[in-house]
């Protein structure tokens, strides 16, 4: 089985894959807190509760991916799989194998998330395509036709958008983020829930709108992370959610570097 880690800066997205079924298919997947702080033991302890709640082993994963955008974690991770799986795990870093050109001023500088949902993106559904990634930032990716990824934009993520807002404005109490029944609030509450809402929607078609036109040509817009149900139902642009994207790109780039790396385990 491969094991496909995303590790954001919020949260962590973990993926067992089978690779004894053609094609491999998604065994189990979870999402837990990033925490830059834990020991090599903690992750390890942890990721085997996870494992025996699911009837599973360590011993059954025969390769480890991990894309990540927090490198303090990832000598952590590293002797964690090292120690507890024994296997060495193959990183999403300059020098892998990707299949895509990377046409940005300095390749180095692209976040391993974004280049892995690129690829995924192309894979699955074709180019032009923008992917738009909801964490703790908002990113938006963008695809030719070719297949090539052609750079994008960051914003502040939705969650940290309200933080601010709740931390400067001493009588506004934090409210529950959702979609309110109708934008003209009748209460504080309301008023917050529309203005965070709607506002964020504004944001991302806005910066989508802008995109397509220097495009050329409307792409196929994929969204995925961790609020993208929660924001996509009123985009004018989104057109497919995809909850599973990360981790099926981290399968493709094992899939297309498998042949470079016949030795996995640990010594």
């Amino acid at each position: 089985m491969l094991l496909a880690l995303d590790v954001g800066n919020t949260n962590t997205v973990l993926g067992l894959y089978r690779l004894d079924e053609d094609p491999p298919k998604l065994a189990v997947h979870w999402r837990i807190t990033t925490h830059r702080a834990q020991t090599v033991d903690e992750y390890g302890v942890f990721l085997v509760k996870l494992f025996e709640m699911n009837g599973m082993t360590p011993s059954q994963v025969t390769h480890i991916i991990i894309s990540s955008v927090v490198p303090p974690v990832e000598s952590t991770l590293r002797q964690m799989c090292e120690t507890y799986f024994h296997l060495q795990p193959l990183f999403v870093e300059p020098g892998i194998k990707t299949g895509m050109p990377v046409l940005v001023d300095n390749p180095a500088e692209l976040g391993a998330d974004r280049l892995v949902n690129a690829i995924a993106a192309f894979e699955r559904y074709g180019g032009p395509c923008i992917v738009v990634d909801f964490g703790t930032a908002t990113t938006f990716d963008v695809i030719s036709a070719r297949g090539e990824y052609l750079g994008g934009a960051i914003a502040p993520g939705l969650g940290i958008s309200a933080d601010a807002l709740f931390s400067r404005a001493a009588r506004l109490g934090r409210v529950d983020i959702k979609r309110p029944a109708k934008v003209i609030g009748s209460n504080t509450v309301s008023h917050l829930q529309s203005g965070l809402y709607y506002g964020y929607i504004g944001l991302v078609d806005g910066i989508l709108e802008r995109m397509t036109a220097e495009l050329g040509t409307r792409p196929q817009v994929i969204a995925t992370g961790g609020l993208a149900r929660q924001i996509s139902t009123d985009s004018r642009y989104i057109g497919e959610i995809d909850d599973m994207l990360t981790l099926d790109g981290l399968l493709i780039l094992f899939e297309r570097n498998r042949a470079a790396r016949p030795r996995n385990r640990a010594h």
